[in-house]
């Protein structure tokens, strides 16, 4: 009979409970047409809207109705599904197992094996086989908790976020559903097609579908490494922005550019950096540094400006030249797999020091193909104590050692004996040729005029020789002139020490420039240009190259 009796206590209480269950359920479906007009309400309490089957039991759970077979609870807007769970009314809270779905309008949408959710934080505690969905993303993990207030959503146990075409993994992260921003942490590794990132910590708007890098970050594609510690970088156009001194590696560490910030577009093959720019182009041995930069992958082009340097150092002594500008042009062949030859152009205020040689000029043109270094208006070239000058200079090149030059209009040589004697040769075009980087002969075409002081066997001058004709070939020991040729009929006057003065001792078109040469690598910056009166005229033949990228010779 007690037995009977409480069988039937039991009985009673089920009914019970199921009664009051039934009596919410029945109000809440009441309630939904007011909850729909108005999803913004904050509901306080969670309620069961659906159970196949309602159990209960005293001894092992007091406090919890145990639910069985197409569960479905509701706070607000919010509705989850589960196949079984513990509902504990008063706290407000419950546990659910089995193909949790949790829907919340067309924003949140989380699946999982298991789900707590306390009604009274509304934080929702899902766990195993996690998966997180919105219109443009899904994420993956096995432990995720989320914060229905704050929208956030956050994972510690290692996460994967996939988009239409990159698939994003870390240790811990979360995600913020309105601005549909993930933040990830530790071991970051995003992967598309084309490229893949790693960082430690990164920032990714899955709506844009561009990452944010607030940490050390490497991105690394076919033809290009980045490494940069803060910016963004859309990944639908391939485009970043860089900052705190990026840098961007090409061709497998060939060529480098380093800035304060770049903008660069893989797609276009383009990059441009400003503030403290430097380009390296370690085949070349040429390094150019500016506070901007325009780079062209597809044409292997550059232009830097702005307190520009390029470093030429293929030998032992590097060559410093600063000007207002330079470009950096590549010259292919007619299928554009081969290239044939590259060009560095100097624009406005040309200034250059190496220990061996320094020069100045309005312009200026390098050709990788014959190592040919040219100066265009009013150059000059100093080498110890000798100076070239004329309309165009053209020095070409082995190994950055000098083997011959070519001084077109208006060519003037002068080697310094002391301050105030010189020697002198002018003429229309001279050649000078070197050997081992000291000059050896000088053959001058054209109206030659020269001024020169022989010297006795104790290095006296004996006097000066004035000579006027059409070709002569000069000949150098240790850097001074030690014998002329006149090859063809010419004029000569020699005059005593005792007999000169100052209007006989210099050729018309004579000055010595000390006060423009740099005479250091640093100096290539003081810009000190030559007065109004001492300018060559200018000469119609001589062809300054364009300044333009976008020219190109097959």
């Amino acid at each position: 009979m007690k037995q009977l009796f409480n069988s039937i206590i039991l009985t009673f209480a089920l009914l019970l409970a199921l009664s009051a269950t039934l009596t919410a359920q029945n109000s809440i479906v009441e309630q939904d047409s007011v909850v729909s007009n108005t999803e913004e309400t904050k509901e306080s309490f969670v309620y069961l809207l659906n159970a196949d089957e309602l159990r209960y039991s005293e001894r092992i759970n007091p406090d919890a109705q145990i639910l069985v077979g197409n569960v479905v609870f509701r706070q607000d807007s919010m509705y989850m599904y589960c196949d079984s769970a513990l509902f504990f009314q008063e706290a407000n809270s419950f546990n659910a197992y089995h193909n949790i779905r949790v829907e919340q309008g067309d924003t949140l949408f989380l699946y999982g094996d298991s789900l707590f959710y306390d009604g009274n934080t509304r934080i929702l505690k899902i766990r195993d086989n996690v998966r997180i969905e919105n219109t443009t993303m899904v994420l993956l993990t096995d432990s995720l908790n989320y914060e229905r207030d704050a929208e956030l959503g956050y994972f510690f146990a290692g996460g994967t976020l996939l988009d239409e075409d990159n698939t994003l993994t870390a240790d811990y992260g979360q995600f913020h559903t309105p601005t549909k921003m993930a933040t990830f942490m530790k071991d970051v590794f995003l992967e598309s097609v084309d490229y893949s990132l790693s960082s430690d910590t990164l920032l990714y708007n899955t709506d844009l579908h561009t990452a944010y890098f607030v940490s050390p970050t490497e991105i690394i594609s076919e033809e290009t490494t980045i490494h940069t510690s803060k910016g963004n970088f859309n990944t639908d156009v391939k485009e970043a922005t860089l900052l705190n001194r990026s840098v961007i590696i090409q061709k497998d560490g060939e060529q480098t550019m380093v800035g304060d910030s770049i903008v660069f577009n893989e797609s276009k093959g383009q990059a441009e950096a400003f503030g403290g720019v430097q380009i390296r182009n370690y085949p070349d041995k040429i390094d150019m540094d500016g506070e901007y930069a325009y780079f062209s992958q597809e044409n292997d082009s550059a232009v830097v400006t702005g307190n520009a340097l390029a470093v030429e150092y293929s030998a032992g002594d590097s060559l410093y030249i600063h000007a207002d500008t330079f470009r950096l042009l590549t010259f292919y062949n007619a299928t554009r797999d081969t290239v044939l030859y590259r060009e560095m152009r100097a624009f406005n205020k040309v200034k250059a020091y190496r220990t061996d040689m320094q020069m100045v000029a309005d312009s200026l043109v390098f050709n990788s193909l014959d190592t040919c270094l040219t100066l265009y208006k009013d150059p000059i070239v100093w080498s110890e104590n000798q100076q070239v000058l004329g309309e165009k200079i053209s020095v070409y090149m082995n190994d950055s050692t000098i083997e011959w030059a070519h001084v077109i209009g208006q060519a003037l040589f002068a080697q310094q004996i002391d301050t105030v004697h010189y020697n002198q040769i002018a003429g229309r075009e001279m050649k000078a040729y070197f050997k081992d980087g000291a000059i050896e002969r000088t053959d001058v075409n054209g109206n030659v005029l020269v001024i020169y002081y022989p010297e006795d066997e104790d290095m006296q001058m004996m006097g000066m020789n004035t000579t006027e004709a059409s070709q002569l070939s000069a000949y150098f020991m240790n850097r001074e002139v030690y014998q002329i040729v006149i090859q063809k009929k010419s004029n000569g006057v020699m005059y005593p020490m005792d007999q000169l003065t100052e209007k006989n001792m210099y050729l018309e078109n004579f000055n010595w420039f000390y006060n423009l040469r740099p005479f250091s690598r640093y100096d290539v910056f003081n810009w000190r240009g030559k007065k109004a009166s001492e300018q060559l005229k200018s000469s119609p033949a001589i062809d300054i190259p364009l300044p333009t990228l976008n020219r190109n010779r097959n």
